[in-house]
């Protein structure tokens, strides 16, 4: 079932994305090369519980960690480690947060140090599509139409779309319905309608679309080896269009 949420829950799932918003902020001041993934999730949990807050992705069907932090072809999932960031890679880190029963989700792509312009085109081209993606986030429109915006955007330039992962609702639960893939003809699905929360993710590949999981069960990969970038917000569906909850300011 799609909710339908109070302006009552709308603020608090906003609280819980401001929060997420603040620790990616903070995050992004020491993504630089030498820094390891599993001290960036410690830091950002800390920041989180600091906030009255909790890690929503911790203990999430097992899954052991804060953040999510995919490195150059890793798409999603990845889990923080020991590895060092070294200078020309991209990391795509997702933060979800929990606080008074209502859920945040957003994420980003940093590049470390200085990227090739192969990497911070794939970048700009994903950011970009997520915007247009938001843009046709409106009343009245379908669910389709958000992907059909990203997907016709990131292939006319020559970019691939992830077709096996999905954006999603959001609000008591981290993942609800709708699934909102990133993808696919306009007109189709669930109508939008004012105070529905969607978290809307565009996973963009420089290569093809497909992708494994790897040995770990966790961190998903391109299957050519191509590097893959990732933006996503949680929005509310208003009468005049998107708003973005997973802002700091």
């Amino acid at each position: 079932m799609v909710k339908i949420r109070t302006e009552r829950e709308i603020n608090l799932i906003a609280e819980s994305n401001k929060i997420v918003a603040e620790t990616l902020d903070m995050l992004s001041g020491k993504i630089k090369p030498g820094i390891k993934t599993s001290d960036l999730d410690k830091l950002a949990e800390e920041f989180i519980i600091s906030r009255g807050a909790r890690p929503a992705f911790k203990g999430y069907m097992g899954f052991p960690s804060t953040l999510c932090i995919s490195i150059d072809d890793e798409v999603v999932h990845g889990i923080p480690n020991g590895k060092v960031l070294k200078e020309g890679q991209i990391v795509s880190i997702d933060c979800g947060v929990e606080k008074n029963g209502y859920y945040g989700d957003s994420a980003r792509t940093f590049a470390v140090g200085k990227i090739d312009s192969k990497k911070l085109d794939l970048m700009r081209v994903t950011k970009e599509s997520l915007m247009r993606g938001i843009d046709a986030a409106k009343e009245g429109n379908y669910i389709s139409d958000i992907g059909h915006a990203v997907q016709t955007y990131v292939e006319s330039h020559g970019y691939s779309v992830v077709r096996d992962l999905v954006g999603h609702g959001i609000g008591t639960e981290l993942h609800e319905e709708p699934q909102v893939p990133n993808y696919g003809k306009p007109k189709q699905g669930h109508r939008l309608r004012t105070g529905m929360c969607i978290a809307i993710e565009p996973m963009i590949n420089a290569g093809t679309k497909d992708i494994y999981t790897d040995s770990d069960g966790w961190t998903v990969k391109t299957k050519d080896g191509s590097a893959s970038a990732h933006f996503e917000h949680t929005i509310t569906i208003t009468e005049n269009g998107a708003r973005i909850l997973s802002i700091s300011n």
